[in-house]
């Protein structure tokens, strides 16, 4: 194995770029993560790899990198359960001083959630949605404004985007030389959780937590199929040559439309993509009218009939 470090254009790493989880009843789905989270519907496709399912894509007004959250809810998907070699938590920012207004929103809307607890120094708000998935809100002081949408959260409360997610793991030293080769710092521990960040606002924390007795993790509703993180296309066949040296089985560069993408999975289990930043989900549609009709990649285009055919209804809120 090639003890090379990537090279300093490839050690900027801007955090993550979108984390995809599993659902089940897709207008549930919708209706938790816009109308309860305040996150707008940024499109409304299909899984490319099953065109059956739907893929929806939540995030800030243009779903911008480091805010979208994404999901191809399977209509009577069994549940998963979260174990090592998951993404076992995503959490969002929300400003410091929005937390309580957070913890009255969520139980109002009968939120499954706990109380809040401080970590690292921050307040955290853990909670499930509709399908059982672990997410929580993070307390930030200087969180950055962003670009909410406009919706059912007042602009000055609403989520900005990912704070970060947190791995489980049965070992961790080999995902710490990957989070090292991909430009992340050790900057705190607590207990089995050491928590690695790179120097963005948005996306910014990996947690790894060390948890060997808790089982391995099954897919199914309510658990991360993937998280991904942000590359260029100018770097992105680069880091498909690192990810080589480092001894791992990365994909060829797929073509997602809305962004590229290459995927491998840990040593530790977790499945990776590195998706670039470009073109972004305005590519193919306007800015006022995003997730308000299917889009299709030009691909899938003469099958149109055929998969809106097989899709379950959605009720879209225009």
């Amino acid at each position: 194995m090639s003890e090379r470090p990537l090279s300093i254009s490839m050690t900027e790493t801007p955090g993550i770029h979108h984390v995809t989880a599993i659902a089940s009843d897709p207008q549930q789905n919708l209706e938790f993560y816009t109308d309860t989270l305040g996150l707008r519907l940024v499109k409304q496709s299909v899984n490319q790899d099953d065109t059956s399912v739907y893929h929806l894509f939540y995030g800030d007004r243009t779903g911008s990198p480091g805010t979208s959250m994404t999901f191809f809810p399977y209509p009577g998907a069994r549940p998963g359960q979260v174990g090592t070699g998951q993404v076992s938590t995503t959490a969002f920012t929300i400003p410091a001083d929005a937390v309580e207004y957070w913890v009255d929103r969520l139980e109002e809307a009968g939120v499954d959630a706990d109380e809040p607890r401080e970590r690292f120094g921050e307040t955290v708000i853990p909670f499930r949605d509709p399908d059982g998935l672990p997410l929580e809100l993070v307390g930030v002081a200087d969180a950055p404004a962003g670009d909410p949408p406009a919706g059912s959260v007042p602009p000055e409360r609403a989520i900005r985007g990912f704070y970060g997610v947190a791995l489980s793991l049965e070992d961790t030293e080999s995902t710490v030389r990957l989070l090292e080769e991909m430009g992340y710092e050790a900057t705190d521990e607590e207990g089995e959780r050491t928590r690695y960040e790179a120097p963005v606002d948005l996306g910014a924390v990996v947690d790894l937590v060390a948890e060997p007795d808790r089982g391995r993790g099954q897919p199914g509703a309510g658990t991360v199929h993937h998280v991904a993180f942000r590359v260029t296309r100018d770097t992105q066949a680069d880091w498909r040559d690192q990810l080589q040296r480092l001894g791992l089985r990365p994909t060829e560069i797929v073509d997602r439309k809305w962004f590229e993408s290459v995927y491998t999975r840990t040593p530790g289990g977790v499945l990776f993509e590195y998706a670039t930043a470009e073109p972004g989900y305005t590519v193919d549609e306007d800015v006022e009218e995003l997730g308000e009709r299917l889009v299709l990649p030009e691909w899938f285009e003469d099958r149109r009939e055929e998969i809106e055919a097989g899709l379950p209804t959605l009720s879209i809120d225009e």
